[in-house]
């Protein structure tokens, strides 16, 4: 039976993510009485970080006005602190918000995930705007009390996860609802992440803080510690034991593989099989166990009820890999994973070329991806749709979204258009600003996705298969596994 769009899937345009008047349009004289810019008018934009990811993400809202930038790291954000020499610089976000609040509109926030959640609120409270790195927080209640905020103080929000923008996820869900591939059973979606370690089990001893970093407020809302750069291992990465990248796989930090790379590569999955509350996760195989870091490879199963007309659903994350996933029934070659050089893929540390975003997938491109595929070795991102009538793959970022074997592109027209296209994940999130339609992450859609997914987070914890009742937030038969779904905050913050 195939699911039919037109009753069960229209959200994209909802009109309740605070970016409209409750009372809906014309229930106010003007957008501008209410505090909205004019589509003209540009945006004062801050950013709370501005090294790492923060780099690319002011980068992708240039078109505004930069005003005001803060990072606790000024080695880290000596590039960005040089490109606007001009802007007031601090080390304090919260001195940010309190000194330049009259001149910010809206606010990036790129932070590593455990100070996500503390940030976007301070923003939020203050009426600012928010652009919040995926994967939105780091544990379940901080999703929820986001959701909330930007529902409260109505303002306009988007998660970091630019894969909900792109052509190619859109393609899979329409192909889906339009029923190419049949009921859709079983989901795998898979990483090389992490690229960093995890699985330790010794901490360097303590030593210097450098001059350029303020420790205990990068520490933020985390228990104090000492600081250690590692020593000499870490400085030959060019890496520090913690920061400015390590952190990821530390538990009080980050959220290992599946917070970097989960809100990206299910981001296909999530809209395309409207997945909600799971009714059970776990963890089924982890290597590399530490009591203080996440695993260094894992697999994660976790099971979704059925659906309005769609059926019950196994899904399992795979991380920690060096090649794609061998699955049942999928012939070898099938899933390419993203090859480094093709107008579709891309290399390590590299984004999908703007210009690919909206790239319908290329058959006769394939062919000669999948000819270079041994000799130029694909890094190993992607998912795969099991239906009872066939399969479709896609990439990282929704891209080279096709069925499988790819020969059935070989001829094929893609269903009618459904859902409406993406202007791009910053633009989406500017237009919102200013008081268009809510962008396609906001936090109405990114929280209920994020809650699901960092369930896994806590699976990694924890033995056994964990009964989730999503309805009182809690974990039915695991007290221990409730005692990380709300986070520690240090005195002070």
């Amino acid at each position: 039976m195939s699911y039919d769009p037109t009753r069960r899937h229209f959200f994209f345009g909802t009109l309740r993510a605070g970016a409209v008047p409750a009372a809906g349009f014309g229930s106010a004289p003007s957008l501008r009485m209410l505090g909205y810019k004019s589509p003209n008018e540009k945006l004062n934009i801050a950013s709370i970080a501005a090294g790492g990811k923060a780099s690319s993400d002011i980068d992708g809202c240039a078109t505004e006005n930069i005003v005001a930038l803060c990072d606790v790291d000024e080695k880290q954000a000596a590039r960005k602190f040089k490109q606007y020499e001009k802007v007031p610089k601090f080390k304090d976000f919260r001195q940010m918000l309190d000194k330049e609040a009259k001149n910010i509109d809206a606010v990036i926030v790129a932070t590593p995930d455990f100070m996500h959640a503390t940030a976007a609120m301070w923003c939020m409270e203050r009426g600012k705007h928010v652009y919040v790195q995926k994967p939105l927080t780091r544990t379940v209640w901080e999703a929820r009390q986001m959701r909330d905020a930007a529902s409260k103080y109505k303002v306009a929000t988007q998660m970091g996860n630019q894969g909900y923008s792109n052509e190619g996820t859109r393609q899979a869900a329409e192909m889906i609802w339009a029923g190419e591939i049949g009921d859709v059973t079983e989901v795998h979606a898979w990483t090389d992440r992490p690229i960093w370690p995890q699985g330790l089990t010794e901490i360097p001893p303590p030593d210097t803080v450098p001059s350029t970093l303020d420790w205990d407020l990068w520490l933020g809302v985390a228990s104090s510690r000492p600081y250690t750069s590692g020593g000499e291992k870490y400085a030959k990465r060019g890496n520090g034991f913690y920061q400015p990248f390590n952190w990821r796989g530390f538990y009080d930090f980050g959220c290992g593989a599946l917070g970097d790379m989960a809100c990206h590569i299910l981001g296909a999955p999530n809209l395309a099989l409207r997945l909600g509350a799971p009714t059970s996760v776990e963890c089924v195989m982890k290597e590399g166990v530490s009591e203080f870091m996440f695993p260094k490879k894992s697999i994660t199963r976790y099971d979704f009820p059925a659906r309005g007309s769609m059926p019950a659903l196994k899904l399992f994350w795979h991380d920690g890999l060096n090649e794609t996933p061998v699955i049942e029934r999928v012939p070898k070659g099938e899933l390419l994973g993203d090859l480094p050089g093709r107008p579709f893929g891309r290399g390590p540390g590299q984004r999908p070329a703007a210009a690919t975003v909206g790239r319908v997938f290329d058959y006769e491109e394939f062919l000669k991806t999948k000819q270079d595929s041994e000799a130029r070795m694909p890094r190993p991102d992607g998912s795969l749709f099991i239906g009872g009538k066939g399969m479709l793959t896609t990439g990282t970022y929704g891209e080279q979204t096709r069925l499988v074997p790819a020969e059935k592109m070989k001829d094929y027209k893609f269903p009618p258009q459904f859902l409406t296209r993406s202007p791009g994940h910053y633009r989406d999130w500017i237009r919102a600003c200013k008081g268009g339609e809510p962008a396609c992450s906001n936090f109405n859609v990114a929280s209920p996705f994020v809650e699901w997914m960092l369930l896994g987070v806590i699976a990694l914890r924890v033995e056994g298969k964990l009964e989730w009742d999503a309805a009182k937030m809690r974990f039915t038969n695991n007290a221990k596994a409730n005692q990380y779904l709300k986070p520690s905050i240090r005195k002070g913050w």
